[in-house]
């Protein structure tokens, strides 16, 4: 296959690692995407390369998350062919990067669990909101 040396090295350090097999043993649970009434695809699919991405931050993606709603069909179209091209292009990467890149794929598995769990603290705190509220209309201090 045209490896060198520090390819096979490198191969032998990783083991059976390949660039977005970390990533891909992830779930998107929890992480919903907002209405967004003006454009039309595939969500799973959306967030299963969002969270793949190792070029952008937690809070990035988050950001992105919460934007879909005010995002036109183009802009959707066009940011899931950046996350392809990225997800294509690193996969591509002789084995030389293989350990680099194994590093940032799994800060970046971190970072997508971080926001799943921010996400369901966030949901918890709303749910508690609500519960008080309702506490207070049936006290009819509200």
């Amino acid at each position: 296959m045209g490896y060198d040396d520090e390819d096979i090295k490198i191969l032998g350090q990783v083991g059976n690692y390949r660039f977005g097999s970390i990533t891909s043993t992830l779930s998107n649970e929890n992480v919903a995407v907002p209405a967004h009434s003006e454009t039309n695809f595939d969500e799973q699919n959306f967030l299963t390369l969002l969270r793949g991405s190792i070029s952008l931050t937690r809070d990035e993606k988050w950001r992105i998350i919460q934007a879909i709603p005010k995002l036109s069909q183009f802009q959707i179209d066009e940011l899931q062919k950046i996350l392809e091209e990225e997800k294509r292009k690193f996969s591509e990467l002789s084995p030389k990067h293989l350990l680099q890149l194994q590093r940032l794929e799994q800060k970046h598995s971190e970072d997508w669990r971080d926001l799943q769990a921010i996400v369901v603290q966030q949901g918890a705190r709303q749910e508690e909101a609500q519960q008080a509220e309702e506490i207070r209309k049936q006290l009819g201090l509200s």
